[in-house]
C-alpha cells in the first residue's frame, strides 16, 4: 500500500501523517512532527547545525521534497508565500483538527502543540478517519492558563510577546506556551528544548 510506503519514509525523519482530505480530484496528506522523536532527528541535521536562518523550514523543504519525489507527489509547505497553501482549511476538512477554546487548531493526537511541516498532494483516494473532538468533554484548561489573559478576547499577540519576554514569562519562553501545555491531549510530548526553539522563532 502506498500509505504504508509513506509511513516508512516519514518514520526515520521523525515525521508522521496528521490527516488526509480530498482536494478536487487529488488527495492532501498533512505531515507534522512525531513528537518527542522528531527533535533528536532534526538536531542532527545540517540545517540545525549550520547557523543559517530558518533551519526548520529549510530542513522541511529538503526532507519532504525528497519524500514527495520518491512517491511521485507534489510537496506543499505552510511557509514560502504569499500566496500560502491552505493548511488551515485542509486540517479542518481532515476530520482530525478543530478550533480550540483559544482559537488555535487542536489535533486529536497532538493537542495544541500540533504543527505542520508540509503536505503531499497526490493522485490517491483520501483516507477518511474522522475522530472525536477532544474539547467536547474537556474542562478547557487552555482557556484560563495564560497568566496575562492573552486569549480572553481573541488572541492578543502584543500582550503575549510582552509577557514571554519578561522575567515573569520565563516558563513560557523556555518550556512553551502555558495555554498550549495545559491541553491534556498529547501533554508532555513536546520537549522543552523544542518548545524553546519555537518560542524564540515566535519572538
Amino acid at each position: 500500500m502506498i500509505r504504508d510506503v509513506l509511513s516508512d519514509a516519514l518514520y526515520p525523519m521523525g515525521l508522521k501523517r496528521l490527516g488526509d482530505c480530498s482536494d478536487g480530484a487529488d488527495s492532501i496528506t498533512l505531515i507534522g512532527p512525531d513528537e518527542p522523536r522528531f527533535w533528536s532527528v532534526f538536531c542532527k541535521s545540517p540545517e540545525y547545525r549550520d547557523g543559517a536562518a530558518d533551519p526548520l523550514d529549510r530542513w522541511s523543504l529538503r526532507v519532504i521534497t525528497g519524500i514527495a519525489d520518491t512517491l511521485n507527489a507534489e510537496p506543499l509547505f505552510p511557509f514560502g508565500g504569499p500566496p500560502y497553501a491552505q493548511f488551515f482549511t485542509w486540517a479542518k476538512q481532515s476530520g482530525r483538527f478543530w478550533a480550540s477554546p483559544i482559537g488555535f487548531l487542536v489535533h486529536d493526537d497532538g493537542g495544541l502543540f500540533v504543527s505542520f511541516r508540509g503536505a503531499l498532494r497526490w493522485k490517491t483516494t483520501a483516507r477518511s478517519d474522522p475522530r472525536i473532538q477532544p474539547c467536547t468533554a474537556c474542562a478547557k484548561p487552555c482557556a484560563t492558563a495564560c497568566p496575562v489573559g492573552a486569549f480572553s478576547n481573541g488572541y492578543d499577540v502584543a500582550a503575549c510577546k510582552a509577557h514571554v519576554t519578561s522575567d515573569a514569562g520565563a516558563s513560557c519562553r523556555t518550556a512553551g506556551c502555558l495555554a498550549r501545555r495545559a491541553c491534556p491531549v498529547g501533554q508532555g510530548t513536546r520537549l522543552p528544548d523544542q518548545a524553546a526553539f519555537h518560542m524564540e522563532a515566535f519572538l
